[in-house]
């Protein structure tokens, strides 16, 4: 039931900071888990990070950790992720999408969004 719009890309140097947002329509909203992923050209897409429902549990993948923050606003039905430390190889198009459990698999995701494009300059 899920419907989610990704925003928040664009241009920055190494070591800059962006923050996506992923905004979600629905009435079941809170139930999602929601989740970041990204294509880099020429690679599948890759997990990036996770949240769970009204609890917030997070989970990262180990290349954005330390760096990178997911957080979820239900009552603005918005999940966003802070990318800070921003390297060159964190370039991709980023996508958010849906799960029934935090503990999905990311082939058990749906509803993706559009994606936005992170580009990062050395």
């Amino acid at each position: 039931q899920a419907q989610l719009v990704e925003s928040g890309g664009g241009l920055v140097q190494a070591g800059g900071s962006l923050r996506l947002s992923c905004a979600a329509s629905g009435r079941t909203f809170s139930n999602y888990a929601i989740g970041w992923f990204r294509r880099a050209p020429g690679k599948e897409r890759e997990f990036v990070a996770t949240i769970s429902g009204v609890s917030a549990r997070t989970n990262y993948a180990d290349s954005v950790k330390g760096r990178f923050t997911i957080s979820r606003d239900n009552a603005k039905n918005t999940v966003y992720l802070q990318m800070n430390s921003l390297k060159p190889e964190d370039t991709a198009v980023y996508y958010c999408a849906a799960a029934t459990s935090y503990y999905s698999t990311p082939s058990e995701y749906g509803h993706w969004g559009q994606g936005t494009q992170v580009t990062v300059s050395s």
